[in-house]
């Protein structure tokens, strides 16, 4: 399915260099502003209290947030859970205030705003159990890294890996970046919202080494700029109309999903709009300067075969 279809190749790569050294810039700042702020680590990372507090009636999670904001705890997460009669809140740890103290605390203020708020249960969440989930992040991110450059060296090969894994984490260390720079609270949700961008830009880069490989095999008198071009070029109508409905659907998250679902869809609309910027600037163009030629995706007597000058059906067989 296709919107239009582009006739003259475009040619991305002519402006490779001068792209790649804007992410250069744009990476080492976000580098920059994680060493130097750090990320805001939500309750989960840093420990604090967790209540559950059911109502008679559906709650209201704005005024809930809201009577907890005023009590001077702005990090407070607020959501439903088994049903819209039931809240769970996560309060960040304040010094000099005990957990007992903190949650005696909110539940006054929430039954004062509705008589009807009855806590159910209260515990604290200490800061082992957050040094346990940033852990089993981090390895679940260099998995996540490992699996995609194993499964691209074996589709494709290792240029292709390289290249792809990259762009990649050219795109998590700058939603990371940005997350540092504004101080906006990095949870667990926003976590996998990181990973689900990194199998999604993966999935763009994929489309256009399948076009690049398929180019390799039907075009032999072009070099590799101009096929890394018309694969990019051909494959521009498939990436608006996927990313296009794919961010309208983030956005509407963004818009209409209200405070728990912010940040969780903030990191997906930067993750998705700096993956297909990195899958046809980054990944396409270090491909390029990593040497990938068509001998790289044919091996064996096949590329013998179909490389022999002298063999008038050659670049048939592939």
């Amino acid at each position: 399915m296709e919107f239009f279809r582009i006739k003259r190749d475009i040619p991305f790569m002519r402006h490779a260099l001068v792209f790649n050294l804007v992410s250069l810039l744009t990476f080492f700042a976000a580098v920059f502003f994680l060493f130097s702020r750090g990320l805001h680590l939500s309750v989960e990372f840093t420990g604090g209290t967790l209540m559950e507090v059911t109502y008679a009636r559906p709650a209201d999670l704005g005024t809930v947030r809201d009577t907890v904001t005023r009590l001077g705890l702005p990090d407070v997460l607020v959501q439903n859970f088994g049903s819209s009669h039931d809240v769970l809140i996560r309060l960040p740890v304040q010094k000099g205030v005990s957990s007992a103290q903190q949650s005696t605390q909110v539940m006054a203020a929430l039954h004062a705003a509705d008589s009807s708020a009855v806590m159910r249960r209260t515990e604290f969440v200490g800061p082992q159990v957050g040094d346990e989930l940033a852990a089993d992040g981090l390895k679940a991110l260099a998995f996540v890294v490992i699996g995609i450059m194993v499964y691209l060296a074996m589709r494709f090969e290792w240029k292709f890996a390289v290249a792809a894994i990259i762009a990649n984490l050219h795109d998590v260390v700058i939603i990371l970046g940005f997350f540092a720079f504004f101080g906006w609270e990095f949870s667990l949700p926003v976590l996998a919202a990181v990973l689900a961008v990194l199998g999604y830009s993966v999935n763009e880069s994929v489309v256009i080494f399948d076009r690049i490989r398929e180019n390799f095999r039907r075009y032999r008198k072009q070099g590799t700029t101009q096929i890394i071009n018309n694969a990019i070029t051909s494959t521009i109508s498939r990436t608006i109309i996927t990313h296009g409905c794919t961010q309208m659907m983030v956005l509407s998250m963004l818009l209409f999903g209200g405070a728990t679902l912010h940040y969780f869809s903030l990191a997906l609309t930067i993750g998705i709009l700096f993956g297909i910027y990195s899958s046809v600037f980054v990944a396409a163009a270090i491909a390029m300067w990593l040497g990938i030629t068509r001998e790289d995706l044919i091996s064996g007597t096949v590329a013998r075969k179909t490389l022999d000058p002298n063999d008038p059906n050659a670049g048939a067989i592939v």
